[in-house]
């Protein structure tokens, strides 16, 4: 008997379902037992399928919330001013990032979803320095560069945690 996908392979399986030949290159095992791929229907999990409706859901809650961030983040910096303090608010920051984009899509998963979980932390840190409300002093230092860029990059972990 020979394989109906590849003709040029001998086989004694089949399909349980249909009962068309099958080699082992083709077989897809199941619960109930050796399919052919028509017959196992292979599809993803619903939690992995995205769709560009959910993505537009998650781009509205995630820009609202780097703004809500973002000012949250300058004036919590404005009162207390203490630099390392910046790692706390950002990993707070990051977690509620990443709880509100994946609320916002009923908990699906996708790497397009962390990305843009990750690129709001961000954006909130920049709306924290330079806020649209006004101009503010910023002073650069390369020790102060160095903590904020840390606390960025953990906020950007816990979000991409949260939501992948």
């Amino acid at each position: 008997m020979k394989c109906a996908t590849h003709p040029d392979v001998e086989t004694n399986l089949r399909c349980g379902k249909c009962g068309k030949p099958i080699c082992p290159k083709c077989l897809v095992q199941t619960p109930v037992g050796a399919r052919c791929r028509d017959c196992a229907q292979l599809q993803k999990l619903p939690t992995f399928q995205v769709t560009t409706s959910y993505y537009l859901r998650a781009i509205g809650a995630a820009v609202g919330m780097a703004f809500a961030c973002g000012a949250a983040w300058w004036a919590i910096r404005v009162v207390i001013g203490v630099p390392y303090f910046n790692f706390l608010l950002a990993a707070g920051f990051g977690y509620a990032i990443g709880e509100v984009v994946g609320r916002s899509v009923n908990r699906k998963r996708s790497r397009w979803l962390a990305f843009i979980a990750g690129a709001t932390v961000v954006l909130s840190f920049v709306i924290s320095i330079f806020p649209p409300w006004g101009p503010w002093f910023v002073w650069f230092s390369v020790p102060g560069l160095a903590i904020n860029l840390l606390a960025v990059a953990l906020g950007v972990w816990i979000a991409i945690t949260r939501v992948r």
